[in-house]
């Protein structure tokens, strides 16, 4: 009989995570601060994050990091999630291909979120800290920190970005469940919102709002630390928490993946699945190629340019060396909330760079036809983010269709769509379309980017 479902024993948990930095052949540059033009230091970034999480994002030595104990004990209540052979989604593709996912979908949160959610709280309650502050887009991160919050005792608020919070207004009632103050982006409550509302009062927000008023509550309310769901490195170490497993899963399905694909948004969930694996590469001259999946209307990997850029609207934070459209873009108002982001990460910046990695960049209605099909042969429905490597990895099973080639693909489940019915239900009524960006589009928002 074929398996088709990979765990762990909880013995076999990793109890570290993993630090690409220490093994990149090219560091990433470092964060600077907008008005000296001086790398960031940790106690310059202390002011705003939890000072661990701070040593963690500039920490280029150390490949492994301990996991604390206490966070330990939370990620057994639902890890390790499953390694799934997609053997229907083969059969369906008529491909030679063996396809793998890692199901991120099956902890409380339904999405990988809450595995960096518990070391950020942890970390910030640990250093006397009361209050958490930060932003979210879909709402996948916003409701892992809610929750995370209350385990450890914390006040959150969270800042959604406006149009996620109309489409998806079940997220924020989550958020609310566990004790989270919701508030729409661009708001009124901090002078960050009141200026781009100032600017246009009909912005329906983005995740560089959110960040801009979540970072301003944070530095301007005592005893407050800020969050962050992706981006920055030290959420991407505490990602790797997906990759590590699936080493391991792997090994027991007595396969190593030669495609590895997420979808892309700052890079948390494509950092978590990929660079375990990517080290291999790096210092064991493995050859496994690397895609991350962004949609069609937010395509900074595919069309960006690499420059130190503010990660926000306001240019609240410090300037981050990355690939961006520019902090002052405006995306369109996909159903994939969580990849509405101008920027990617600092690693994966560099990694693209390097050649260690690509993007692709898909059409939102591929991306639904992909979770459409996912759903009716391997029975779950997808978060619309999610389904971004869904289509990345039917076209590259499509390719060994072709070809005749049997590549083993892995792609991350980086969450379900249970709350993302609306847009589901607007794609079967055919009542989505596609967003495509002009060079001309591009290039007026990167204007507003420092030189």
């Amino acid at each position: 009989m074929r398996q088709k479902k990979f765990i762990l024993e909880e013995s076999e948990l990793p109890k570290q995570w993993y630090n690409i930095q220490a093994d990149m052949p090219n560091k990433p540059l470092p964060p600077i601060h907008p008005a000296t033009k001086q790398p960031l230091g940790v106690d310059d970034l202390a002011h705003i994050f939890p000072r661990e999480c701070c040593v963690q994002e500039l920490d280029q030595e150390h490949a492994f990091i301990d996991i604390p104990e206490p966070v330990l004990e939370k990620y057994k209540y639902y890890r390790s999630t499953p390694l799934v052979r997609a053997y229907a989604l083969e059969e369906a593709l008529g491909t030679p291909a063996h396809i793998y996912f890692k199901n991120e979908s099956v902890n409380p949160l339904g999405s990988h979120k809450i595995n960096s959610a518990l070391p950020q709280c942890y970390y910030a309650k640990a250093e006397g800290t009361t209050n958490v502050t930060t932003e979210t887009g879909a709402g996948q991160w916003g409701a892992a920190l809610s929750y995370a919050a209350s385990v450890f005792g914390l006040e959150a608020a969270v800042y959604q970005v406006k149009i996620s919070m109309q489409q998806k207004p079940y997220r924020s009632s989550i958020m609310r469940t566990f004790g989270a103050a919701v508030t729409g982006s661009p708001s009124m409550s901090t002078r960050a919102g009141k200026d781009i509302i100032t600017r246009d009062p009909r912005h329906p927000g983005s995740l560089g709002t959110a960040i801009s008023e979540a970072v301003e509550l944070a530095t301007t309310t005592p005893n407050c630390k800020y969050t962050l769901g992706s981006v920055l490195n030290h959420v991407a170490i505490h990602q790797s928490i997906i990759g590590l497993e699936a080493e391991k899963q792997m090994e027991k399905a007595g396969e190593y993946p030669d495609i590895v694909i997420a979808c892309f948004g700052g890079g948390s969930n494509f950092g978590g699945i990929a660079f375990p694996f990517m080290r291999h590469n790096i210092k064991d001259g493995k050859t496994t190629e690397f895609i991350a999946a962004e949609p069609e209307s937010c395509p900074k990997l595919t069309r960006g340019q690499f420059r130190y850029d503010f990660g926000d609207e306001a240019g609240y934070t410090p300037l981050l060396p990355m690939y961006t459209l520019g902090h002052d873009f405006k995306p369109a108002n996909i159903h994939a909330g969580g990849l509405r982001y101008h920027g990617a990460g600092m690693i994966v910046s560099q990694l693209i760079k390097d050649g260690l990695m690509h993007g692709v960049d898909i059409p939102q209605l591929e991306t639904f036809e992909a979770g459409m099909l996912f759903a009716r042969t391997e029975g779950i429905i997808p978060a619309p983010e999610s389904s971004h490597a869904i289509a990345a990895t039917i076209r590259e099973a499509k390719k060994c269709k072709e070809t005749g080639e049997e590549k083993v693909i892995l792609f991350n489940l980086s969450g379900h769509g249970l709350i993302d019915m609306t847009a589901y239900e607007q794609y079967l009524n055919g009542d989505l379309m596609n967003y495509k960006l002009t060079d001309a589009d591009i290039e007026k928002t990167l204007q507003s980017v420092p030189q």
